[in-house]
C-alpha cells in the first residue's frame, strides 16, 4: 500500500489585509471592484460608535456613491436579508461592505447572494445550494470571533422555524476582508468575551473535525494559544493594541481553519440555542464548548492531548479528559462568562426540540463523534 499519499483536498478564502489602518483601504478596494454605488451593510451600534461615518468619508474622497443598511439585529434573520435585498435594488446599488460583527457580516453574504440568484435566503439552506456567485463583497469585522469575513459561512435565523440555517458555498466567500484591529477596540468587555470564546470554538471544533488536514491543523493550532492567552488581556485592557491585534490573528486563523474543515456538535447546539431563544451566539459556544469536548473525548483523545501539550496543560498520566475540560469551564469564568444555559432564559422543557433542531444542522456530520439525539439532550442538560 502506497504511503505518505496527500489526499485531494480543497481550500477557500478571500483576499484578506491584516493590520491597523486596513479599513483605509476600503474605498480603493471598492474601486477596484468597479463599485459605483455601494450599499453599507451594519447595526446601529457600529454606526453609534462611529465607524459608519468614517466609511462614508472614505467613499466620498473616492467619489462612490453610497446608502446605508443598518437594520441587522443579532442572529440576523431571514426577512433581514430580503429587506437589505430590496433596498439594494431600489438604490441602485452594484457592490456591499459590510461593517460589524458576524451578524453584519452573514445578512450581507444573505444579501448578495439574494440579489444575483433572485431566491429567498432560506432556499440556499445547506451545503453548494448557490447557483451564482454574489455582488463584490468586501467584508471590514468589528469584532475578533465570528471569521465570517474570511469563512464560507453564512447563518441566517428563520423567524418562522425558530432556527438557525447555514448557507454554506464557495458563492459566499468575500472578495476582501480589511481586518483593521482598530475598529474591535470598541467592544465592550462582554462583546470582547464572547466573540473570542467564538474564536476558541471555532479552532477546537476545525482540530478534531472529520474533515481536518494538514492546512486547518496548521491554523486551529496557531489560533487556539492565541486566544488562550490574549483573550483574557483583552477582556481586561480592551484599548490595549498589542491583545487587539493578537485576537484579531487568532480569530482570522480559526476562521480559515473552520472555513475549511467545517465544525462540529457545538455549534450545531449553539445554532440551535441561537434560533430559538436569539442568544448571544458566543455564550452559546461557551457555555457549550467543555461538554462537547468531554462528549468527543475517547473520539479525538490523541488531539485535545496535543491541545494540552500546546497550551502547557499537565495531564494525569496520560488522561488528559479532566485536565481539559476543567480547563476550559476555568477559562471562560476567567473572561467573565461564569454561569449557565438556565440562568439566561432557557427552560429545561425546550431542550427536546433543541436536540431536534440541532439533529439536522450540517455542522453535526463533522463532529469527530456521531452524536444521537439523546446524546444532543444529555450535552444540553450537564450545560443547564
Amino acid at each position: 500500500m502506497e504511503t505518505g499519499k496527500l489526499e485531494l483536498r480543497k481550500f477557500l478564502s478571500p483576499e484578506y489585509i491584516v493590520g491597523e489602518g486596513a479599513m483605509n483601504l476600503a474605498d480603493q478596494y471598492a474601486a477596484n471592484l468597479g463599485a459605483n454605488k455601494v450599499l453599507i451593510v451594519t447595526d446601529t451600534g457600529i454606526t453609534k460608535a462611529g465607524w459608519t461615518d468614517k466609511l462614508i468619508k472614505q467613499l466620498k474622497r473616492s467619489r462612490i456613491a453610497y446608502a446605508v443598511y443598518d437594520n441587522v439585529t443579532p442572529n440576523p434573520k431571514d426577512f433581514e436579508v430580503m429587506n437589505g435585498a430590496q433596498f439594494f435594488a431600489k438604490e441602485n446599488c452594484d457592490a456591499i461592505i459590510a461593517l460589524g460583527g458576524g451578524s453584519s457580516i452573514d445578512c450581507a453574504k444573505g444579501i448578495s447572494i439574494v440579489v444575483t440568484n433572485k431566491k429567498n435566503i432560506l432556499e440556499f439552506e445547506g451545503v453548494d445550494k448557490v447557483d451564482l456567485p454574489g455582488v463584490p463583497l468586501i467584508c471590514l469585522p468589528s469584532t475578533a470571533g465570528s471569521g465570517a469575513e474570511v469563512s464560507q459561512f453564512a447563518i441566517i435565523t428563520d423567524v418562522k422555524r425558530s432556527v438557525k440555517v447555514a448557507v454554506i458555498s464557495k458563492k459566499t466567500v468575500p472578495d476582501i476582508a480589511l481586518i483593521d484591529p482598530g475598529i474591535t477596540k470598541t467592544m465592550d468587555p462582554e462583546l470582547t468575551a464572547a466573540t473570542g470564546m467564538d474564536a476558541l470554538c471555532h479552532a477546537f471544533e476545525a482540530y478534531v473535525s472529520n474533515a481536518n488536514s494538514e492546512m486547518t491543523d496548521l491554523h486551529a493550532l496557531k489560533s487556539i494559544p492565541l486566544v488562550w492567552k490574549y483573550l483574557p488581556l483583552a477582556y481586561k485592557h480592551p484599548q490595549k493594541n498589542e491583545y487587539r491585534n493578537k485576537m484579531v490573528l487568532a480569530s482570522l486563523f480559526a476562521g480559515v481553519a473552520f472555513s475549511n474543515a467545517s465544525l462540529g456538535l457545538v455549534h450545531a447546539m449553539a445554532h440551535s440555542l441561537g434560533g430559538r431563544s436569539d442568544l448571544p451566539h458566543g455564550e452559546c459556544n461557551a457555555l457549550l464548548l467543555e461538554h462537547v469536548v468531554d462528549f468527543n473525548y475517547d473520539s479525538a483523545s490523541e488531539r485535545y492531548k496535543n491541545i494540552c501539550n500546546i497550551l502547557g496543560l499537565k495531564t494525569n498520566n496520560g488522561n488528559a479528559r479532566g485536565v481539559i475540560v476543567n480547563a476550559i469551564k476555568k477559562f471562560r469564568i476567567s473572561v467573565g462568562i461564569n454561569y449557565s444555559l438556565g440562568t439566561i432564559g432557557l427552560k429545561k422543557e425546550d431542550i427536546k426540540a433543541l436536540a431536534i433542531n440541532a439533529k439536522k444542522d450540517p455542522c453535526l456530520l463533522t463532529n469527530p463523534k456521531p452524536a444521537t439525539r439523546k446524546d444532543i439532550i444529555n450535552c444540553y442538560e450537564k450545560a443547564f
